[in-house]
This record gives C-alpha cells, structure tokens and sequence, in this order.
C-alpha cells in the first residue's frame, strides 16, 4: 500500500511554522553571532569560564563510579555482538543513577553540571556508543529536560521521580513522511474533556522499544477554547493505544533501541500536555540549544579513542624499516586526529561551561558544536580506518578469532556516520544557524524583500536599514587583527604563538560579515535558496569558532599549569590545519559549480541521463518509498520491552 497524502503544505507556511518556533529575542550575548556580524567578542568566552568547586567534585565523583562500571559491567563487544544492552547492564545504570545525571537532587537526580554530563557521556560512549545513545536520548531530549525547562511543578514532582531512578524516556517528533518539515506533521491531538485523544505513526524513536515514558508532538486542531498548533505531551508507553510494531535495524548503533510507535485513540490527561497548546516545536528546539551538545561529547570520546589506537598501533607497525607513524602519509593523519580531538574538547568544554554560567546565548555555539564535531569526529574515524588498513576493515570479532588485537575501528566508522544526521542533519543545521547568523540583517531589512509587505513597510524597513548599515559597514574595515601584537597574552615566553591566529580569527570575522552583506544585496529574497553558499558561511564560521576555542582553551590549561605547553603545541598545529580549510570555503563562496549543479539536478529529475544508469541489476527490495502511516489500529505485534 502507498503512504498516504500528508497535509499539503506550501513552501512559504513550511517557513513560517519553523520561524514561529525560533526564539526571536535575544536577551543575552552570543559569542558566535557577534562572529557572524564581523566582532570578534573575545571577552565574552577568555578567560575561560570555569566550574564551581562543588561541582567539581560532585562531579568528579560520579565520573569514578561511572568509569569503574563501564570498565567492569559494560562489554561493548557483547552489545555489539547481541545488537542490544543486557538488561542487567540498564538496571545497573539505574542503581549508579546515570538516568538521572541532569535531574536535580530534589527530584532524586544527581544534578550534574552540563560540562560533567557531557564527560559523563564521553565515558559512557567510549565503553559503548549505543549506551551513551540511551542515556543521551533519555536526558537530553527525552522527558527530563523539556520538563526541566517548561513543566509545571506538578509535572516535575510527579515524572522527574522516576526518570532520575526508574523510567526510561524518549522523544518522538519524527513521522515516516514527515522529518525536517514539521509543519507536514500529522499526528493529531484531539481535544475531548480533560483529555486529548492522540492517533498517529512515529518513526526512529530512539528509546522508544525500551520507554516507560513518552515526550509526543502531535498537532492540535483549532477550535473553541483552543489555540491549536503543534503541542508537546508525556505519554505513558504503557498506555491503551500505544503500540510498538517494529524495532528497527541499522548500519550502526546496533544494540539502540529505537523503533516505530503508533498511536491509536490514546487518551492523554490534558495536565500531561508540556507548555500551552502551539508551544510544541518552540519547546523541542529549546529543548535542543543544549540537548545537542551530547552528540560532541561523543565525538570527543571517538577521538580519544582514535588518537589511542593511532599511536598504539603506528609505534608498533613497522613498513620499510621504521614504525607507520614516521611516514609522512600516515604521520599527517594522526596530527590531524590529535590536533582535531583537541579542538573539539575545547569547544565541547567552552560550550558546555557557557551553557552552565547562563550569561550567555548558546544556541548558535551548541548548533556549531553538534555540526562541526559530528563532520570532523566521521573524518577522524575514516582516517582511523586508513591507518590500521586491511585490519581497520576487518571486524574486531574476526580479528580476534585470529589471535590479534579485538580493535573495533569499522564499527566506530558505522557507529559515528549517524552523528551527522541525529539531532538536526548537517544540511539542516547549515540552515539553522544560516538562519540565526543573518536574523540581525533580516530584523532590520526583512520587510525590504517580503513580496507581502506593503510599500509602506518596505520604505520603513529600507530607513531602518539604512541607519543600521551606516553604522555596521564601516567597522568591517579595520579592527585589532590588523595590528601586529594584539592578543600578546597569547604568545606566553617558551610556547608557541597563538595570537597571530587570533588575529587570523577577527579579520576573517569580519571578511566573513562583509561577505554575507554583500550576498544579501545580490540575490535579496532569493538568499535562502543559496544553500551551498550559506553552507559555506556556516562552515567559515565554525571554523573560527573551533579556533577561537581551542587557544582559549590552550591559555586555560597553560595557567593551570596543565600540559600548556603541549596544549599550545595542539593549539596551533589545529589553527594552521583550520585556517587552510577555512581559506578554501572562502575561495568556494564566490567560485564554484553550484549554478551548474543545479541544471545537473534538473536533469536528473527529469530523467535526462537515466541512460547512465543501464548496465546495473538494482539489488533493492520491492515496496513503497514511504510506508504506509495511515491512523488506525494497530495490526502488528507489540515489540515494546520495557528494563525493569
């Protein structure tokens, strides 16, 4: 059977649902917008911010009993092996309290910085990728945090309990036809007496075979008493009506438990819905400013263990008389992996410790953070693979049947491929921050390029504009990077120089900003279509932010008397690798084949070159694209397994 026809929506009502989700405000400084506006707000991220003692040592002692049972009671072979955490392995993770890292003590949780949280899973994803997937999952955008931030108390009384200790949570907003797209969503959330009544399909629920609770989007109709709109609920997976029909298999990750969940006329108490009707995509993208930044705390755990293996391995491979490692060819790979890992620590730290104080807005810093670390931690696996050759290919249960080394390097080239999708793709993400990056510009001349605006608008918009671009422009000329012994701090007596690539950072700051105005003023209302060119915007950025990052971070550890001067060493080898990445994205803004690709792509759509396509047999399956998400009951069995 064919899917369904999903509520047609226009590209334009698609727009406007994502915008009305965005927090429009802000409220408090952001290191990285200010980067996209062409200032370098050095002030707002040096010195290092730094945890309270306290929570240095709550969370220190949580890391101990953490790593202890992950090197004693997490095999990750086992779960690798089976394609599922034992349950014994969950209960423990209970009993330690894990589940309940971010929970606050009130609640029973232990209440965990997010800069220990972030370690925590570093651990936990070391030991088992799938493992740092379930408590992720569970914590970041399963019911803790969305309750955190937009519960009643009645509903943090009542849920926090048990997901501190007992229950496990997962987050369901994906549908089979529905994906980055939220206004298509067709899960409904009909209002009947003091319930709503839930019906509808959702797909890739992490956690969700495992779930005793539920975080569901579904849309509310509009009617009398009613606002309508998307809405955020708990669900209890138990409940009448709720039925797991499928645990989903895929090329990584094998032990996760994510599935495919159908709703049929569930009744949900209205006192479960999360926030006001209409609030739900505002709460689930809240709920990710710092929910994202699980996913690099993974990759720096890929990381460690990469530049681990590179050196175990590169020491005691020998080829034409000296070890790998002193060969150039290889010997660039594990520069680039040590210098990579350091700088996606740093980020992850700097991000982490930012989302802590509260000062500052993170929401784009935490969408860099997920991006770039998910992009480069994929690139550091491959080269990891690269390195150990025909063994980086074999897996790490048949090179122990041989009697070698069981080093698992193609499952984490499978297991971390998925990073760049969770969570936001990388395409979607360039979107997102593209969005955040231009929302200065767009505030003062957005009427100017709204077709629906009248001319009335459009002529305060342009006064608006005017005034705001006399005052912008004529400061992306000059500034501190220009002058040789700015950043001096930098360049400590008997370590390497790192203020030249802060200079580097704050004149490509505003060579960035100066690039994205004049964008603007040639393509207008056409800019959103520019994605390949907002991509690389997006990409400049990230990689003055990772810079930025990784020599604070360097200082930081210099004046704590922390391997500073090796951490300088890193420092610059990783801005020097950056910087040429960053001056490629720079040259590709203005040349490069996107108008070509584009009639390729019309092409192809058109079937112009499927001639090219013969001499193949296709080995896929029959079936429809999209299954079939039709509301109704549910006909298959119920795979639901809830670890108690």
């Amino acid at each position: 059977m064919s899917a369904p026809s999903v509520r047609p929506v226009s590209e334009r009502e698609a727009r406007q649902v994502a915008e009305a989700a965005r927090e429009q405000d802000w409220k408090k400084p952001s290191f990285a917008k200010e980067l996209f506006l062409g200032r370098f707000r050095l002030d707002l991220i040096h010195p290092h911010p730094t945890p309270a003692p306290d929570d240095v040592r709550r969370g220190e002692e949580f890391l101990a009993k953490l790593r202890d049972f992950c090197e004693t009671r997490i095999d990750g072979a086992r779960i690798e092996r089976e394609a599922r955490i034992p349950d014994e392995t969950v209960q423990g993770l209970k009993e330690l309290g894990a589940f309940g890292m971010k929970i606050d003590t009130r609640y029973g949780g232990l209440g965990l910085t997010q800069v220990y949280y972030n370690r925590a899973l570093a651990v936990a994803g070391s030991a088992s990728p799938v493992v740092g997937a379930l408590l992720s999952a569970h914590q970041s955008i399963g019911v803790p945090q969305p309750l955190k931030l937009f519960g009643t108390q009645e509903q943090k009384e009542t849920f926090l309990p048990r997901c501190a200790r007992t229950d496990i949570s997962a987050f369901l907003l994906t549908e089979p036809d529905v994906g980055s797209d939220p206004a298509r969503l067709a899960t409904t959330a009909v209002p009947d007496g003091d319930d709503y009544v839930l019906d509808g399909v959702k797909l890739w629920t992490t956690n969700g075979v495992v779930a005793d609770l539920l975080v569901v989007m579904a849309r509310v109709p509009r009617g009398e008493g009613h606002k309508g709109g998307i809405t955020a609920f708990v669900v209890e997976a138990n409940a009448e009506g709720v039925t797991v029909e499928n645990r989903n298999a895929f090329m990584g990750l094998r032990g996760i438990e994510n599935g495919v969940t159908r709703f049929h006329q569930v009744r949900v108490p209205a006192a479960h819905r999360i926030g006001p009707e209409g609030a739900g995509l505002k709460i689930a993208l809240t709920t990710l400013n710092t929910g994202r930044l699980s996913i690099p705390a993974m990759c720096v755990s890929n990381g460690k263990w990469a530049l681990k293996i590179a050196r175990e391995w590169s020491t005691a491979r020998e080829q034409w008389g000296k070890p790998i490692a002193r060969h150039e060819a290889v010997g660039s790979k594990i520069s680039f992996i040590a210098a990579t890992t350091f700088a996606l620590e740093a980020v992850l730290e700097l991000s982490g410790q930012m989302a802590d104080e509260d000062r500052n807005d993170i929401r784009i810093e935490a969408a860099l953070a997920k991006l770039y670390a998910s992009e480069m931690a994929w690139l550091m696996a491959d080269e990891l693979v690269q390195i150990r050759g025909g063994r980086g290919y074999e897996t790490a249960a048949s090179l122990a049947a041989r009697g070698e080394r069981a080093v698992p390097a193609e499952q984490m080239l499978r297991d971390s491929r998925i990073n760049r999708i969770f969570e936001g793709s990388t395409e979607i993400m360039h979107l997102l921050i593209a969005r955040e990056a231009v929302d200065a510009h767009l505030s003062v001349a957005g009427d100017l390029i709204d077709p629906d605006k009248s001319l009335g608008d459009k002529a305060r918009a342009g006064a608006r504009a005017g005034g705001f671009y006399a005052r912008w422009l004529p400061k992306l000329v000059a500034g501190p990077g220009q002058l040789p012994r700015t950043y001096a701090e930098f360049h400590p007596a008997g370590h390497r120089d790192l203020s030249g690539h802060l200079r580097y950072v704050e004149r490509s700051s505003r060579r960035l900003a100066r690039s994205t105005f004049y964008a603007m003023s040639r393509w207008q209302g056409r800019m959103e279509t520019k994605q390949g060119f907002l991509g690389r915007i997006v990409d400049i950025g990230a990689e003055l932010f990772a810079m930025s990052a990784a020599c604070v971070r360097a200082e930081h550890l210099r004046a704590l008397g922390e391997n500073g001067s090796e951490a300088y060493q890193l420092a610059d080898a990783f801005c020097r690798q950056s910087r040429i990445r960053a001056e490629e994205l720079f040259r590709r803004l203005w040349t490069n084949t996107d108008d070509l690709d584009r009639k390729v792509v019309s092409g192809v759509m058109a079937g112009t070159y499927t001639w090219l396509e013969s001499g193949i047999v296709d080995p896929s399956g029959e079936g429809p694209w999209i299954a079939d998400a039709t509301p109704g009951p549910s006909k298959a069995e119920n795979v639901h397994r809830p670890v108690h």
